[in-house]
């Protein structure tokens, strides 16, 4: 990666995942049971009333679940799982221990995504639902991506493309397909994520899904940054980036502005990184974003300098300092006297520069 003088530059190429809560049925508390064998007989009303009530149970985990209340879901799903198993249904319990492993996902406790997603697949072979085998796939894979385990990632996540593929279900392909990026792009082979989150982004275009293209664009946008592919980078970051202002999605379209600039600046288009560090700035002042506005400050300051403006650039810094000190941000304060000070030295005005040494 390139390395920008006085590290100005502050990248945040992060990569967006499409989670298995992209599926359509799918939208710590941790525990000890390994199937528990219940030995209890139970007369047939009162095995009516259990299923019903574990069936009210999964309903209501589920909707928990939705409205990100995961430890409600937790319960609600341990307890209906529970009482599967105490009336001996193997049948339901594949789709409530999948709904656990995307909760337990959710929670960031990926041993137990594991284990219960493992649980769902070893039951599952006796009650075939490719719907459910794909979901506790999808977060399997995603479980082991975070855990770094990346061929044990792959293979789940191919059998779940596969799955997706055969049902001709295209938003669980397009998850699929991201993720897989995602794992790819963690193994350090952008050059394969890149095929992948292609094929997602071709099938977000079809379904005309501008929030699920939004996504996977930053995704290749990032990728190509990664690789210094700069040209490619910027084409997928300016499709980005018209799609989250068509979606109000400012705050989204601030961070790849920068992204932009910064990838215009590595190719030298100084110009080029100006405008978009301006439109950046624009930006994150009509949303009131007092970070990035400051980072715009320094970032425009940065370039103005690398095509000899030193006076635009001190107006810059200068901008910057004041916003850094009224947002008390120490660490912003030191970089902007800094480079004030090395900037007037550039300029040859040895006294101002002298009066941002002793600044305090």
């Amino acid at each position: 990666m390139l390395q920008y003088s006085r590290s100005n530059f502050v990248t945040e190429n992060d990569y967006i995942e499409i989670p298995s809560a992209y599926l359509p049925i799918v939208s710590q508390d941790t525990i000890t049971h390994e199937f528990e064998s219940y030995t209890t007989t139970l007369s047939l009303e009162e095995i009516q009333e259990k299923l019903l009530a574990a069936s009210q149970l999964t309903q209501q985990g589920i909707k928990e679940q939705k409205a990100g209340e995961f430890h409600l879901a937790m319960k609600s799903l341990k307890d209906a799982l529970r009482l599967f198993q105490i009336i001996g249904n193997t049948e339901k319990q594949p789709q409530v221990l999948a709904l656990l492993g995307l909760v337990a996902y959710s929670m960031v406790d990926y041993e137990w995504t594991i284990s219960y997603c493992q649980q769902c697949l070893s039951l599952i072979q006796d009650y075939p639902d490719q719907k459910i085998e794909m979901q506790a796939l999808s977060c399997l894979g995603n479980a082991y991506r975070h855990l770094h385990e990346y061929d044990k990632a792959i293979d789940c996540l191919k059998r779940d493309l596969q799955i997706t593929q055969y049902l001709q279900d295209q938003r669980s392909q397009v998850a699929a397909l991201n993720n897989l990026g995602l794992v790819y792009r963690a193994c350090g082979n952008f050059t394969q994520a890149i095929y992948y989150y292609l094929q997602s982004w071709r099938i977000l275009q079809a379904l005309q899904d501008k929030w699920g293209e939004e996504k996977v664009l930053k995704n290749l946008g990032n990728a190509y940054y990664a690789l210094e592919d700069y040209p490619q980078a910027i084409a997928y970051y300016e499709k980005f980036v018209i799609i989250a202002r068509s979606l109000n999605n400012h705050r989204a379209a601030s961070q790849v502005l920068k992204n932009l600039g910064n990838a215009c600046y590595a190719l030298g288009d100084y110009l080029k990184a100006i405008q978009y560090y301006q439109e950046r700035l624009q930006l994150a002042r009509e949303i009131q974003d007092k970070q990035s506005e400051e980072q715009s400050l320094n970032t425009l300051g940065v370039a103005h300098e690398a095509i000899g403006q030193y006076p635009e650039a001190i107006a810059y810094y200068e901008q910057q300092l004041i916003l850094a000190e009224s947002m008390q941000d120490s660490r912003s304060i030191e970089k902007a006297l800094a480079s004030l000070k090395v900037t007037c030295y550039a300029l040859g005005d040895y006294a101002k520069a002298m009066q941002y040494q002793q600044h305090h």
